[in-house]
């Protein structure tokens, strides 16, 4: 199958997939309790039930759900995800001065813990009974338990408190300099805890699946085969085990994404992180609709996104699916 072939298929289903997620999230933000009109008039010090008609007039929350919900899909697809009843600022103007600081936070986590995850793996993998093996399984397993908001408040005390050399909130420090070298450091520095909180947990599942699927794949005929014609250890791990044992951990890293971008809500709200999970948090609290549909939208694209990308990226890296293609 034509690769361009394949992309459209992808693109067709995502589209499908986004319409459905803003009819879902529409509906049940609205089914939940609550009356944005009290919380905007809450902001101006309270209101009449006058001024409470003339709230929701405004904004269109007077009209049945159904036409609420035909108005959102009419404007949502020419680009307009509305305006906050909180910020009183466009969707997408708060989104997108967002959704940069949220992509730096999850790639960073994601392709640390890949990484190291998938290295720590396959140094286990050599001697899977050995102390080095038995280590990297007891470190995965109490990252892989421990809540995320508790290794982060962990991280801050030992690197923010006991060894105060990272800073603990925030993305960048303005008084320092404004040109460009400055500014990329101060923020990788204010990126450290952050992201290896995020990242700590997702190490741990890649360390043990990578373990695993080295060990099945290390007692494979082939592997064998590869080592009775005299191949090097590092060429039987690094050209013929490591490219098979690395396709689960592609597969999860792309299954998984959603969730490292449900996670970073929480590592943005403990690091004061200026990204959607910091916004998101507000407006849930504010009972924002358009900012939580807005954020919602970019979230299941972001995922959306993510899976098309793993799909390509497992066609290049596995040859069998080129072949049967």
């Amino acid at each position: 199958m034509s690769i361009l072939l394949v992309i459209f298929r992808r693109l067709v289903h995502a589209f499908l997939l986004i319409l459905a997620v803003l009819v879902l999230n529409f509906l049940l933000i609205h089914i939940a309790p609550g009356d944005p009109a009290e919380v905007i008039a809450g902001e101006m010090g309270g209101a009449t039930e006058e001024m409470l008609a003339q709230i929701r007039t405004a904004y269109g929350l007077d009209q049945p759900v159904i036409v609420q919900l035909g108005t959102y899909l009419g404007k949502a697809l020419q680009g307009d995800l509305g305006q906050s009843f909180f910020y009183n600022a466009p969707v997408l103007e708060l989104v997108s001065g967002r959704i940069g600081a949220t992509i730096l936070l999850v790639m960073t986590a994601l392709l640390f813990a890949i990484f190291v995850g998938t290295l720590l793996g396959v140094i286990a993998s050599h001697k899977p009974k050995g102390i080095v093996s038995g280590l990297v399984t007891l470190v995965s397993v109490i990252g892989y338990s421990a809540p995320i908001f508790w290794t982060g408040m962990m991280l801050v005390i030992l690197f923010a408190w006991s060894i105060p050399i990272f800073p603990i909130s925030g993305m960048y420090d303005i008084t320092k300099g404004d040109d460009l070298w400055t500014r990329a450091l101060d923020i990788l520095h204010h990126l450290v805890l952050p992201a290896l909180t995020l990242g700590i947990v997702y190490l741990a599942q890649y360390a043990r699946l990578s373990r695993a699927s080295m060990l099945e794949i290390l007692g494979s005929d082939y592997i064998r085969t590869a080592r009775a014609k005299g191949a090097s250890e590092i060429s039987v791990y690094g050209r013929h085990a490591l490219r098979n044992a690395i396709l689960p951990v592609v597969t999860i890293a792309g299954l998984q994404f959603g969730s490292v971008v449900s996670g970073a809500v929480l590592v943005e709200t403990v690091f004061s992180w200026p990204g959607l999970g910091t916004l998101a948090f507000d407006s849930i609290l504010a009972r924002d609709y358009p900012t939580v549909l807005g954020i919602l939208f970019f979230s299941s694209l972001l995922v959306i996104v993510a899976n098309l990308l793993t799909d390509l990226v497992y066609r290049l890296v596995d040859p069998r699916i080129r072949m049967e293609g």
